[in-house]
């Protein structure tokens, strides 16, 4: 890349990631700016009094809010949990939103309708909890009121999408001492907490290497006119490059590794793939647009403990869905979808090239499922909807952990984590694939080894 080139990349992408950088920033500048602490760790283990049944607001009721609604039925029915405010653009949306609450609990809860009316419901005084399931834009902006409001709030994926609102983020929560979760659902699915109890089990021995994904043929739905309010998601697409939806795949690979629990990401690098799919199925509608963001972007990071991740982002390409999983130690492999599992036997005469047959591996999967899998699987069964289930598991471990005054599963430092990946990878693409730190959101707490909160019975 020449230095012209380079220099107009960063200066448009470092305003846009909200650092302090001029025209001419270098990369040495860019990561030392990267480098800047501002955060203490106050967070981690945090927990707060017991709140018998707490008190919701939900804040955006389309396609993914509507389902979060619908995973408190049974929570509601067992007086763990209250909806108390609807709030989205549109009335219709308030209004089926309210139908389905008004069959569960005798409570009404009140219609928010309108532009800025969610900053209403931020300052209720009967809200213990803001679920925030609105275009990416509003996440960081309405979880800061939510919390400099009083409430605690949990906030779909991504949590931010520029570092300086990560930042914002940190620095918010731990002022006001107020929970700031992100709402990771794959972390609570069945073959990942089964991947992540043999890991603590001790079955993959010394872990080295992991592959993530988030490949997912959205032409149909980015090129909708009704499917994303306003084409919101489009848009990132038209503007941006790099990888826009990093939590789901870098989520459980950063609970095997127990990132920010005695590991950290340090840095990565980040490349994508020309453009050409979106482009071509947009043109067979009789659209012309041009999308900045390439068909595939793959990147690389590295942990403190020199362990390894690849992870991937596609949502141009047809193909089927995939999240990889893949994971790699000294004494067993996993490659997710479908999920297989490798044993590595140490006597020469057993070494080969096979994975466990479905016998084999349906024992391993038996014997390590996850126990909150066991405890909460005939509940799953009743909530498909959810993701087949796990969206039911996640929304479940919120409440239990807020009824019982326990820390969360997933505190602010892994949402801000996982999310950050997103602006560090659209630096490195438009360096052309420089190294990039990992800023320290932990304030160096992190070299502490610590419990993963999710592997709990509660």
């Amino acid at each position: 890349m020449d230095r012209k080139h380079f220099i107009k990349s960063i200066a448009s992408v470092s305003v846009f990631l909200g650092l302090p950088l001029g025209a001419n920033a270098s990369i040495q500048e860019i990561n030392s700016q990267l480098a800047e602490e501002r955060g203490n760790g106050s967070m981690i283990g945090f927990n707060t009094s017991p709140i018998e049944k707490v008190r919701v607001g939900i804040i955006g009721l389309g396609n993914r809010g509507m389902v979060l609604l619908k995973m408190f039925e049974w929570l509601i029915q067992n007086n763990k949990a209250e909806i108390v405010a609807l709030c989205d653009l549109k009335e219709e949306k308030t209004q089926k939103a309210a139908d389905f609450v008004s069959k569960h609990q005798s409570k009404k809860a009140i219609q928010y309708t309108g532009k800025n009316t969610w900053e209403t419901v931020a300052k209720k005084d009967d809200i213990d909890l803001l679920i925030i399931a609105t275009p990416w834009k509003w996440h960081t902006p309405m979880a800061i009121y939510g919390m400099e409001n009083g409430k605690h709030v949990a906030v779909e994926v991504p949590i931010s999408y520029t570092i300086e609102d990560c930042w914002k983020i940190i620095e918010t929560t731990e002022r006001t001492k107020k929970h700031c979760i992100m709402l990771e659902n794959c972390n609570y699915n069945d073959e990942e907490l089964f991947v992540l109890n043999m890991v603590e089990q001790g079955i993959f021995g010394e872990l080295t290497h992991a592959e993530c994904a988030y490949i997912h043929d959205l032409r149909k739905l980015l090129l909708d006119e009704h499917y994303y309010e306003d084409q919101w998601r489009l848009k990132h697409h038209q503007e941006r490059d790099g990888n826009f939806y990093t939590t789901h795949g870098i989520g459980p690979v950063s609970f095997y590794y127990k990132i920010g629990r005695g590991d950290m990401y340090t840095h990565l690098t980040s490349m994508s793939s020309k453009e050409v799919a979106l482009s071509e199925a947009a043109q067979r509608q009789g659209k012309d647009m041009k999308i900045t963001c390439g068909d595939m972007n793959t990147t690389l990071l590295k942990t403190a403990k020199g362990r390894t991740v690849m992870m991937q982002f596609d949502v141009h390409t047809g193909r089927p869905y995939d999240r990889i999983n893949k994971l790699c130690g000294t004494k067993a492999v996993h490659n997710g979808y479908p999920s297989r599992l490798y044993i590595d036997k140490k006597e020469l005469a057993y070494w080969g090239h096979q994975w466990l047959n479905q016998k084999e591996y349906q024992a391993y999967r038996n014997k390590y499922t996850h126990p909150m899998i066991t405890q909460l699987r005939s509940k799953m069964k009743l909530f498909k909807e959810g993701h087949g289930g796990m969206d039911f598991v996640m929304i479940y471990r919120l409440i239990s952990c807020l009824n019982k005054g326990l820390p969360l599963d997933m505190n602010v430092y892994d949402g801000i984590i996982w999310s950050a990946i997103t602006p560090l990878s659209e630096i490195s693409v438009a360096s052309n694939s420089n190294p990039i730190k990992m800023p320290d959101f932990m304030g160096g707490k992190w070299k502490e080894e610590q419990d993963l909160e999710i592997m709990r019975s509660i």
